[in-house]
């Protein structure tokens, strides 16, 4: 069955929430330089400055890591980019972190969030902590953004509404429910991307370059939706009336 696209012609502003500097650059943000194209708001939150993804010190690694990812945010049209500073590579579901995001929630009251997956075993082997933690962490704060007695000091002292968010995004990999066109010029842009992160890429032996494997991998989810090049996620509309269980003795 070929999947749907993703019905992103109703979407306004779109909160991307990961972990470290460059996981937006593995695939997804071509589907934000569609986004972007058509006059989306799309605002990144990473988690971490990346500290820990490189030999150098720590503290020249963060500045490096961070202006890559502002250039790379710049290639696909991401004009608001907060990075917070939490520890790399250490990253603590909890509490603390479920606050943060729920802050940026409320500050950027976003319709649509997107999230990176959180379980621990992947098609593509064992994910890496932070992602893990990152993932849950989101998932969680989306409902924590919509409840004002949940972290109520947002509201009480800092000025913040509470907020309710239409759809919760995650990658879709071997459980895809609709995808994103982006043959052309989005996928041309989210290989410029990844390029961005130049010095990183260089910091990795033997990485092979961007433009030698989105667009393998944007074609092989393609086939997916029968278009060229796609990105595809599993899509929860969070304001859809539950699906209830069938009595499967029912006639």
């Amino acid at each position: 069955m070929t999947l749907p696209a993703l019905p992103d012609e109703s979407f306004r502003r779109v909160l991307c929430v990961v972990a470290h500097p460059d996981d937006m650059e593995y695939g997804t943000s071509a589907a934000v330089a569609k986004w972007t194209s058509r006059g989306v708001d799309v605002g990144y939150l990473l988690l971490t400055r990346g500290e820990a993804g490189m030999p150098n010190p720590p503290e020249e690694t963060a500045r490096l890591r961070v202006a890559e990812q502002r250039a790379a945010c710049d290639v696909v049209g991401v004009e608001h980019l907060t990075v917070l500073e939490h520890p790399d590579g250490v990253l603590v579901y909890g509490l603390d972190l479920r606050r943060d995001i729920c802050r940026e929630i409320r500050r950027f009251k976003p319709d649509v969030v997107y999230g990176t997956g959180y379980a621990v075993e992947t098609p593509y082997g064992f994910d890496q902590a932070d992602h893990r933690a990152a993932g849950l962490a989101t998932l969680d704060a989306i409902r924590d953004a919509g409840n004002r007695w949940v972290f109520p000091e947002q509201i009480d002292d800092e000025g913040l509404e509470p907020h309710t968010v239409r759809w919760y995004l995650t990658t879709g990999v071997t459980d895809a429910t609709h995808g994103v066109d982006v043959t052309g010029e989005p996928l041309r842009r989210g290989v410029a991307s990844l390029e961005a992160h130049a010095a990183y890429l260089a910091a990795l032996p033997d990485h092979p370059a961007p433009a030698d494997f989105i667009p393998k991998f944007s074609a092989m989810s393609g086939k997916a939706m029968g278009v060229e090049h796609a990105v595809l996620f599993r899509a929860y509309d969070l304001q859809a009336p539950p699906e209830l269980p069938t009595d499967p003795e029912a006639g």
